[in-house]
């Protein structure tokens, strides 16, 4: 324990040097990051999807402009980078922006950000107690926040009930879905775990695969090709969108889909829908609207924090999105126990063949199982010697 606080505090005095990526959305500068990196952003409230994608893009540091827990509710994200050990520093000067040019090299001492030997601002450095203490105190902001949330919802529903009650709005399909299960795979949380979770599930069930946005690099990385995908043309590859899946994009309630010009540089033919809310609940009522049996979601949000986590009242649409499919729905990690340590076919099969060569062995041993042994010894002498005369 000792060992491990010097070599912390020996970290931060010698500092962290990086190369500089700077974007004002977390989720566009993930794409460009490389191990090492430090990440400068400007991001409220960071959330615990953008902090995963910084973990996973191995960055060393993260410096925001904005406060990452502001106390409007327990955000989950800055728990999330403090325990990948990644240094988090944050209301920082917004000169900082500025100052520091993407590539440019740079470091972090203690809560003071360098450029050579000049320092450029400073912020607060946050561990693991300052974040706990932040989140506890967050909890007071609950209230407000989930009456908003309510609010939201009333209004998205208010515009979209024919589209949540009857499916209007919803476009046909050419790929089957009508009284299959399906899987719907978001990038967002633990969606790895989930995925593997689900391996045995998906080999016996073959549901049809939907890919939101980068679920649907997901699920190829997984060694899958989605049947579906759903997409507002942000986080997802050129790969997945030519997988030779369908393809349905989300469009704003005046017709427009923001990734149009790409997906039609690359050739795609699309169906639209249009919704104010997620990609995500846009896939769920394609699903529902087309009467699947089952619907599977895999990296999402499940609780009430989750939704908060956000950070976009667009969340209270999901509420309503999973109240309209109801009983259909089902959470991954509600699924993946059911097939978790299940005796597979060839387990049985080999169950048998162990219990027969145990009363094999045992009969052995008893007069009559000698007898028999000779014989089959005998049988097996005349089967070799005609077999031979034969190819003679």
């Amino acid at each position: 324990m000792r060992l491990s606080l010097r070599r912390s505090r020996s970290r931060e005095l010698s500092g962290i040097s990086g190369t500089a990526r700077v974007d004002r959305r977390t989720r566009t500068l993930v794409k460009r990051a490389q191990p090492g990196d430090i990440a400068i952003i400007d991001h409220v409230d960071i959330d615990r999807g953008a902090a995963s994608a910084l973990v996973e893009a191995r960055v060393a540091a993260v410096i925001n402009l904005a406060p990452s827990i502001s106390g409007r509710y327990p955000n989950l994200g800055p728990e999330v980078l403090i325990e990948a050990g990644v240094a988090l520093i944050d209301g920082v000067q917004a000169k900082v922006f500025s100052a520091v040019n993407e590539g440019d090299e740079i470091r972090v001492e203690g809560d003071t950000i360098y450029q050579g030997d000049v320092a450029i601002g400073s912020g607060r450095r946050h561990d693991a107690e300052s974040v706990a203490a932040a989140l506890e105190a967050s909890r007071d902001g609950m209230a407000s926040q989930l009456e908003a949330f309510s609010t939201n919802a009333i209004e998205h529903l208010r515009r979209e009930q024919d589209m949540l009650l009857d499916g209007e709005g919803v476009p046909p399909l050419d790929t089957a879905v009508e009284g299959r299960q399906v899987l719907i795979v978001v990038r967002a949380f633990d969606y790895r775990s989930d995925l593997r979770a689900l391996k045995t599930y998906i080999k016996e069930n073959s549901p049809v695969l939907i890919g939101v946005d980068g679920g649907a690099d997901a699920l190829i990385e997984a060694g899958y090709r989605p049947d579906l995908v759903v997409t507002d043309g942000d986080e997802i590859s050129d790969l997945a969108l030519r997988c030779g899946a369908e393809v349905v994009a989300v469009a704003t309630a005046d017709g427009r889909v923001r990734g149009s010009d790409r997906v039609d540089r690359l050739g795609v033919s699309y169906a639209t829908i249009a919704t104010g809310g997620t990609v995500e609940d846009a896939a769920m009522l394609v699903a529902h609207a087309h009467h699947a049996e089952l619907i599977v979601v895999a990296g999402s949000h499940s609780t009430l924090v989750e939704f908060l986590d956000q950070g976009r009242s667009g969340m209270a649409t999901s509420f309503l999105t999973r109240a309209t499919v109801g009983s259909r729905l089902v959470h991954a990690k509600a699924v993946a126990p059911l097939y978790h340590n299940r005796i597979r076919g060839w387990m049985v099969l080999l169950l048998l063949v162990l219990a027969l060569a145990a009363v094999a062995a045992a009969i052995g041993t008893t007069p009559v199982g000698q007898d028999w042994w000779e014989d089959i010894k005998r049988w097996s002498v005349d089967v070799v010697g005609w077999g031979r005369e034969r190819m003679s």
